[in-house]
């Protein structure tokens, strides 16, 4: 048996498949909940990844030499998202004067409470910078982090964590607040839970899916041009390393 595991442990087709299989068991587990928000797929998915890690002893980045097709997809993928989004294009030319006011409001929230609840716990300036970026999608949000001075590894924990909570909390917080309307709900799910909040929007319904993947997209680049000036004016950043 300790030879068969070695063997299949080398072939990069073993934790692809691994990776599909924890994924279908987690929306399996989703279904039966009645896609309670609590279950969320992709928390319990990377929870199994996770412990099967662990249990085997297999390192990230042999894992990843399975998994990195999947990571591949993930830019077709957020390509794709256009499609939903153009099928909502007369409601887009309705709220698009709310959406230009929404989006910098949105993000320079998103980044001001994270900062300020860290200084408020005496973080460091590396982890503040870290945290800046917590509410846009990994691949930007390690960007950001990296060449302001921050800490990647720590933004990418703090990003899949904003995510699952929104993709938790999100939808159940908009109906307590009294906010029914799905293109903004779904604009709020993908401004604070990126590419997670976007994926629990599509569960619930395409119209919330389709401005979930707007907001996404807009609020990478928005926070990636808000970000520096912000830090350098509360004295973050000495100068402007973008």
């Amino acid at each position: 048996m300790t030879q068969i595991w070695v063997y299949l442990a080398a072939s990069p087709l073993l934790w692809l498949t691994a990776t599909l299989l924890c994924y279908l068991v987690a929306l399996k587990i989703y279904r039966l909940s009645a896609s309670h928000p609590l279950l969320n797929p992709v928390v319990i998915a990377a929870g199994l990844l996770i412990g099967l890690l662990v249990l085997t002893g297999t390192s990230y980045e042999t894992y990843f030499k399975g998994a990195q097709f999947i990571h591949f997809l993930l830019g077709p993928a957020t390509v794709s998202l256009a499609i939903p989004l153009y099928q909502q294009r007369d409601r887009l030319k309705v709220l698009a004067p709310l959406i230009v006011v929404a989006l910098p409001l949105g993000v320079l929230t998103a980044t001001s409470s994270a900062v300020w609840l860290g200084y408020l716990f005496g973080a460091d300036s590396a982890t503040l910078i870290s945290l800046a970026p917590k509410s846009v999608t990994t691949p930007v949000a390690m960007g950001i982090s990296e060449k302001l001075g921050g800490i990647p590894s720590l933004t990418a924990v703090l990003v899949i964590g904003t995510g699952i909570i929104g993709a938790i909390l999100g939808t159940g917080l908009l109906k307590l607040l009294g906010c029914r309307d799905e293109a903004v709900q779904g604009f709020a799910m993908g401004l604070a839970g990126h590419g997670i909040g976007t994926a629990r929007s599509f569960q619930v319904n395409r119209t919330m899916g389709a401005f979930a993947g707007l907001a996404m997209a807009l609020s990478a680049f928005t926070t990636a041009l808000m970000i520096p000036p912000l830090l350098r004016w509360v004295g973050l950043v000495s100068q402007n390393p973008l």
